[in-house]
This record gives structure tokens, C-alpha cells and sequence, in this order.
């Protein structure tokens, strides 16, 4: 059924406002051959489709990124993309940004209204930045407050500790850790606000590219944190997003 005969249905009287809100939520999509863009996922679950570019080509994303300004799309993030990707949306859309460091590229059109809480991201050591930043450059994105609070790792514990207000005001804290990933666990016994703990791939030969962090932070003792896959700073970031906006 196309959105014209749901008109007719609903003014007919055969479909009700409800069914056709419904029916609305599944579609409709564009096929490009090489994607499937679905255009009603922000009015399912409140966030346009985000762009996964890694794997790409530097013309799919370029195309990708050109219907979705046709059709309207207001706000655009891509994630895992390299300059390469950027230079050419960038030619195109003068309103484009790069953050080098998450990997993202955005076009932000309308300004998300901003949260009542804050997402705290807090970092073991300055090699797990890179997967913060794609988490705090997410969150603010989505329209979230983020504040940043890095190296302050296990190694020296009265970093962290002595920045104890930073934990006790945040709504959601991301925690990103490599090596051993005890980082989460010592933030998750300070607080009762809920952690996500981000695993990452850095480490020596026996952290197996963050398998080490991530079974750490599946076994934590604290009760409250949760755990999302290895450097996956944009799942973190959606998540709190998620928790944060329950604030209303």
C-alpha cells in the first residue's frame, strides 16, 4: 500500500489514524542497488539511518549522503570514514564537518534540542581517545550534553578519584578502556547511574585486540554496567543518548 491510498483509507474511514501512524512507521525506503536507505527509521526510533562507511566506496557514500539531503533529511552522520570519504561531501555540502579523530563526518541542519542530563565519557588511557571521541561526537550529535574525562585509568586511580564530581553529576557514564578494561568496574562501584563500557583494541599481545577488556567488563563485579563490542564508541554513544533522553 502506498502513503496516497493510506490518504484515501484514512479519509474513507477504513483505516484509522492509529493503523495508518502504524503502517507509516515502516515506511517508505529508496533502493540505490548498492543500499537500502530507510526513511522512516528516525520516526521509529527517533534517529535518522546512520551511514556505516567503512567498507564503502567513496561513491556510495557520496551517493548515500546525496539522497538523503533529497529527500530531506535534516541531519547526517557517518561513522568509520576516513578523509577520503569527506573531501568529496565536503566539495558538495559546504556545511559538512570532519572530527578526525572519531572517524565521523556530519551535516547537522537542524540543532537537536539538547538534553536535561549529561553523558560522561571517561577514558582509561590517551590511546582509547580515538573511541571516546566517536562516542562524545555521537551523543552531542544526537543532542546530548557530553562531558570528557580522560586518562585517568587504574594505573593511578586518584586521577579518576579526585575528579569524583564529574561522576556523581552525570545521568549516563561511557566508560572506554583497553589493556585489562578494569576502568569500568571502578567507576560502576562509585556510582548508581548506569555505565556502558566500551572494550577497546588497545593493548600488549595478550589483550588479543581487546578480547582481554571485553570478557573484564562481561565479568565486572559493580552491577550497574552494561557492555557493547570492541571500540564500538558509536554504539556507546547511542545507547546513552537513549538513556539520557528517558530524562525527557
Amino acid at each position: 500500500m502506498d502513503i496516497e491510498q493510506l490518504l484515501v483509507n484514512v479519509q474513507g474511514g477504513t483505516t484509522s489514524v492509529q493503523d495508518a501512524l502504524n503502517t507509516l512507521k515502516y515506511m517508505p525506503y529508496d533502493e540505490l542497488g548498492y543500499a537500502t536507505i530507510d526513511y522512516h527509521r528516525q520516526l521509529r526510533n527517533g534517529v535518522p539511518e546512520v551511514i556505516y562507511c567503512e567498507g564503502k566506496t567513496v561513491a556510495q557514500v557520496a551517493g548515500i549522503v546525496d539522497n538523503m539531503i533529497l529527500r530531506g533529511t535534516q541531519n547526517i552522520l557517518g561513522t568509520r570514514a576516513d578523509r577520503k570519504y569527506f573531501e568529496p561531501i565536503k566539495e558538495k555540502y559546504e556545511d559538512a564537518t570532519y572530527f578526525e579523530q572519531a572517524r565521523i563526518i556530519t551535516i547537522e541542519r537542524q540543532k537537536e534540542k539538547k538534553s536535561v542530563g549529561t553523558i560522561l565519557v571517561v577514558s582509561g588511557g590517551t590511546s582509547d581517545i580515538n573511541v571516546c571521541e566517536e562516542a562524545a561526537i555521537t551523543a552531542e550529535f544526537l543532542g546530548n550534553n557530553v562531558t570528557r574525562l580522560y586518562d585517568v585509568g587504574v594505573a593511578g586511580v586518584h586521577r579518576l578519584l579526585s575528579k569524583l564530581d564529574y561522576v556523581k553529576e552525570a545521568t549516563v557514564i561511557i566508560v572506554v578502556a583497553g589493556m585489562e578494561g578494569a576502568l569500568a568496574s571502578v567507576v560502576g562501584g562509585l556510582t548508581d547511574k548506569p555505565v556502558i563500557a566500551v572494550p577497546t583494541s588497545v593493548g600488549y599481545g595478550a589483550s588479543f585486540g581487546g578480547v582481554a577488556a571485553l570478557l573484564s567488563m562481561l565479568n565486572s563485579c559493580a552491577s550497574g554496567v552494561s557492555v557493547v563490542n570492541i571500540d564500538n564508541g558509536f554504539g556507546a554513544g547511542y545507547i546513552a543518548n537513549s538513556i539520557n533522553k528517558l530524562k525527557g
